[in-house]
């Protein structure tokens, strides 16, 4: 496990830190989207493209990020 953690770090470019703060907030901001996806369904009428527009950044970011990689 270590072994593959230090491949992965070395394919990113990045630090532990580094990559546990981006792995965080995509983790984060992943949550909280879907808590705004649940609220929407309760209420079609609030949140209208908060879920999607959160899913639109985060895939930018993490599709920016592979790209570095070389994946």
């Amino acid at each position: 496990m270590i072994k593959d953690s230090k491949e992965h770090l070395d394919l990113a470019n990045e630090t532990y830190i580094q990559h546990f703060k981006v792995a965080t907030y995509v983790g984060l901001s992943m949550i909280y989207g879907g808590v705004q996806a649940i609220i929407h369904a309760i209420y079609p009428g609030i949140l209208t493209k908060a879920a999607s527009t959160k899913i639109k950044k985060l895939y930018s970011l993490v599709s920016s990020r592979s790209d570095n990689e070389g994946n």
